[in-house]
């Protein structure tokens, strides 16, 4: 431990060293348009985009260091992921408008990443390492025309860190703090944390090298004594050359391992339970430009295993293959094209093997009219190799009207989604059922943004989902406890209000908040709040120091008490988080962040532990 209390020391001298040899840049920052991708696959002006996508900057990612990628995300309007507020090794449960895991899909570096050996076959958010990405784009509502499989509520698309500058470059980022309950404030260093990221850009070819690694310890996952550790190791290498100015080609490995101890669920108590899932993943990408177009071609595999040692001991093997074949093509500066094909095959390995499936050919066109009018429509068919085709589509009209240095522009959008029983639901070993039937989703929302200038910015979506043959997880004997996935016999309807709100009160003091209001005529799933809201408070003095203070509340949620197999109702409640950042110099930003500043006592999860008040410390030292 002596050895992480030297490094500030060590990073101040290499600050002052480094910094003697530097000068400020004195470039004057110049405000640039907000340009989205999700909702098209082109970069357009947000004004211009018939969605309100959710964007999550390399500055925001700076401005909460220390946290992990579900935790940020859990502070957007629409989600909320349950888990996160938990001990590290918690399962995740991503709630979007009432729907959950497998209805939200993730895509890294223009990828679907997804595990097919998972009940859900959902990328696990605890595997991400918040200090290896660039940015993060959040799409929310179906989707699946230009994603696929899944994208029934939310698409996370993330882009990791690559070469920028020419020669060589270093990040070292390290943070160290508490893991705690709220009645054990001992504040002994229980979590550590490491990345360091290596860039080289010469010329024509660009190379990054990242490695990382967590270890958290001081909470059982149960409520109870013992605690349970739990560790992350990841690290990726990525290569990248242009042959020309037509044609470039990019190369990338992720190796990505979990560990962590967990307690017995049933009954629920401490137990010397252990839970290991690594993941490799091996990229290409290939672009080639052309006279207003371009061929582009995304191809991966990705090998996951995961085991539990307990008192039901599991092993999974797994593997998907990933092909995503598309022409973009601007026929003038108001139409924008994207035809391709999207394959996807699925493994898993349970008593015996499985695989599924997918051939997707699609097409989605953008008009950005001149006056104001704008349409986004696609159509998708899918070919699964159990289930056959299936066709999807969604238009989604905008009318913008451009005021001063704004807009008021209103939304409107209506889609289809397609979601496929997984091999786990089908052939696991858990409450199999192959004789499942598809889900289908459709979405309909509207709504309004109306941004003032690049102070104020204020949103609001209604939307409405129904999902027909909902996949549930139903316990068919309660004295043998005997369950089984089954589809729903009733449709289930979901509906909504999205509020979202960005304004600079005065320079460098920015107030962000947004609310969540979902519905469901058939209650809505365990653990989903009916209302959310997140507020951010944060004033920037003199660009070198920044002051954050966020508030989020949740309301009150209906869970199962497996002691006594009942349904209870969850309090709501508040956290309050602080978090302070301050540029030392060009090279050296350091960071103290308090999570539940108030120690607030609450319930996330029955019978489990959750997060008191924890103290941060940390630094990014740039060379």
């Amino acid at each position: 431990m002596k050895n992480y209390l030297l490094w500030p020391a060590v990073t101040v001298l290499l600050c002052v060293k480094v910094g003697a040899q530097q000068e400020q840049d004195s470039t004057k920052t110049v405000q640039l348009d907000e340009v989205v991708v999700s909702d098209s696959r082109f970069e357009l002006k947000r004004e211009n985009s018939g969605k309100t996508i959710i964007t999550i900057s390399q500055k925001e990612l700076a401005q909460n260091q220390g946290r992990s990628v579900a935790e940020i995300i859990n502070t957007k309007s629409g989600i909320e992921i349950n888990g996160t507020r938990s001990y590290a090794g918690q399962n995740l449960s991503t709630f979007v408008r009432g729907g959950n895991n497998r209805q939200v899909l993730v895509i890294i570096d223009g990828i679907q990443v997804s595990d097919p050996s998972g009940t859900s076959a959902e990328y696990d958010l605890r595997l991400l390492n918040a200090a290896q990405i660039e940015s993060i784009e959040i799409l929310k509502g179906a989707a699946s025309t230009l994603y696929g499989n899944s994208a029934a509520t939310a698409v996370i698309n993330i882009t990791t860190k690559k070469a920028k500058k020419e020669g060589l470059a270093l990040d070292i980022i390290s943070s160290f703090g508490t893991n705690q309950t709220e009645d054990d404030q001992n504040y002994n260093i229980s979590d550590i944390s490491n990345t360091v990221n290596l860039t080289a850009k010469h010329g024509k070819l660009s190379v990054l090298a990242s490695g990382g690694h967590q270890f958290t310890d001081g909470l059982s996952a149960a409520i109870g004594t013992e605690s349970d550790e739990v560790s992350r190791i990841d690290g990726n290498l990525k290569v990248g050359y242009e042959f020309s100015e037509h044609f470039e080609l990019n190369a990338s490995a992720f190796y990505n391992k979990l560990n962590s101890d967990f307690d017995n669920g049933f009954p629920i108590e401490d137990a010397d339970f252990y839970f290991t899932s690594e993941q490799s993943r091996f990229g290409l990408s290939s672009k080639y430009g052309y006279e207003n177009g371009s061929i582009n071609v995304n191809t991966a595999f990705n090998q996951i295993t995961r085991s539990f040692e307990s008192s039901f001991p599991a092993t999974y093997d797994s593997q998907s293959y990933v092909l995503d074949v598309f022409n973009k093509y601007t026929f003038s500066d108001n139409i924008h094209t994207i035809v391709g094909v999207n394959y996807i095959d699925n493994q898993t390995l349970f008593s015996e093997e499985y695989n599924s499936n997918t051939v997707d050919p699609y097409l989605n066109a953008v008009y950005v009219g001149e006056q104001g009018i704008n349409v986004n429509a696609g159509v998708r068919l899918n070919n699964h190799s159990d289930y056959g085709s299936n066709f999807i589509y969604n238009i989604n009209p905008s009318y913008r009207i451009s005021i001063n240095d704004g807009y008021l522009k209103f939304m409107g959008s209506y889609a289809t989604s397609y979601i496929a029983p997984n091999l786990s639901q089908l052939y696991g070993p858990f409450g199999a059922n192959p004789d499942l039937d598809p889900e289908e989703d459709t979405t309909l929302e509207g709504g309004f943004e109306f941004k003032i200038s690049d102070a104020f910015t204020i949103n609001a979506v209604y939307f409405n989902r129904t999902e027909e043959e909902r996949i549930n997880y139903v316990t068919i004997d309660f004295t043998t406890f005997e369950s089984q996935y089954r589809n729903a016999a009733e449709t289930a309807h979901f509906d909504g209000v999205e509020v979202g709100l960005n304004s600079e009160l005065a320079k460098g003091l920015t107030f962000d908040a947004n609310y969540t209001y979902t519905n469901s005529k058939e209650e809505l799933a365990l653990r989903v709040p009916k209302s959310k809201i997140n507020a951010t408070i944060g004033y920037a003095i003199k660009e070198k120091t920044f002051v954050g203070l966020s508030y989020q509340y949740v309301s009150d949620r209906t869970d199962t008490d497996f002691a006594t197999f009942s349904n209870v109702t969850l309090d709501s409640f508040s956290l309050a988080n602080l978090q302070l950042r301050h540029q030392f110099c060009s090279n050296l930003t350091a960071f103290l962040a308090i999570d539940n500043l108030l120690n607030e006592e609450y319930t996330e999860l029955v019978s489990y532990t959750t997060k008191g008040r924890n103290v941060r410390l940390g630094f990014k030292l740039s060379l």
